[in-house]
Parts: structure tokens; sequence; C-alpha cells
């Protein structure tokens, strides 16, 4: 009896491990709008190429939007989210999948939102990661979503010309 008691024990605490180590490969963002309402969600997902952003967001204008990775975890509705800095860019390359010494590590391909203002986007990013190193997301001041009132021209320095912030998530490791 004291041995199947043990080894229960055993392997709750096995699994209990592997739980918590796959929790912190993914990471979760709740995206808000410019008034500061909830418009959505994102799960990232660490991959050993690279993260997968899985994401739903509602009450969007309809049509193309530049969808970014931003240098700062902070998302104040109040500065348009500025607050969420520049685009993430570890490695000081240009703006753009369009120019030469491009793309910045947190430019990701325009997004579509539909008559109804619903997204639904699956996007990978093999330049970043949810651990530690370089390209990590998480830790130090953090990293932000966001969402751009217009597309990107993959090309205009140094954000695209991509228009105004109109919805940006924290980037937070999952279970915190």
């Amino acid at each position: 009896m004291t041995k199947t008691i043990l080894t229960i024990m055993g392997i709750n605490l096995m699994l209990s491990a592997v739980g918590n180590a796959l929790a912190t490969n993914n990471a979760k963002a709740i995206f808000k709008d410019t008034k500061g309402k909830q418009v959505g969600t994102a799960t990232l997902i660490q991959t050993p190429n690279g993260v997968l952003i899985d994401a739903d967001l509602s009450s969007l204008p309809p049509g193309e939007h530049a969808f970014h990775i931003h240098q700062t975890g902070r998302c104040d509705a109040a500065d348009g989210f500025k607050s969420a800095g520049s685009h993430y860019a570890l490695k000081k390359r240009e703006h753009g999948f369009k120019v030469e010494n491009g793309p910045h590590e947190g430019d990701m391909p325009n997004q579509f939102a539909g008559a109804d203002g619903t997204l639904r986007l699956h996007v990978f990013n093999p330049a970043v990661s949810l651990l530690q190193g370089d390209g990590a997301l998480v830790g130090g001041s953090g990293t932000a979503l966001v969402v751009h009132a217009k597309a990107d021209d993959y090309r205009s320095q140094p954000a695209g010309d991509a228009g105004d912030r109109i919805a940006c998530a924290v980037i937070e490791r999952a279970g915190e």
C-alpha cells in the first residue's frame, strides 16, 4: 500500500513538473482597444523554430491591418498605445519585408478583419522566442502585440506607414 501511494505521488509530481515546463513555454496576451475595452486574446506557443501566435479579436474596423510585436510591455490606451514603444528590433535592422536591411524581429504580415470586425489569426515568427536569451519576448520590460489602423506597406520607415495603434496586448507568460 505504501509503495502504491509513493508511486502515485511520484507520478503526480512528474506530471506537475511537465505541466509547469509546458506553461513556461507559452504566453498569453489580452487585447484592449483605445477605450480600454477588451477586444481579444492571443496565445503564444514556443516551438523548436520560433513562436506561433494564435489570436481572436473583435470590434475592429473591417479591412487590412498591420500586426507587429512592439518593444515594451505596456498598453496605455490614454496615449494611443505609444507606451508600447517602437517595433521589436534586436539587431537594429530596418522596418519591412521589402527593404534590403529588413525586417525587424517584430515585423509580421498584415492581417484582415472581416466585415463583422472579427480577426482570427495564426502567425509564425521564427525571429523571436519565449525562452530566455536572444529574441525573448518575456522578462525585462516585456513586449506587446499591436494592431494598427492601416496596412503595413512593408517598406516605409520606421513602421510601415501603418497608422494609429488601435489594439494592444501585453505579452505575459502563461499562468502569471
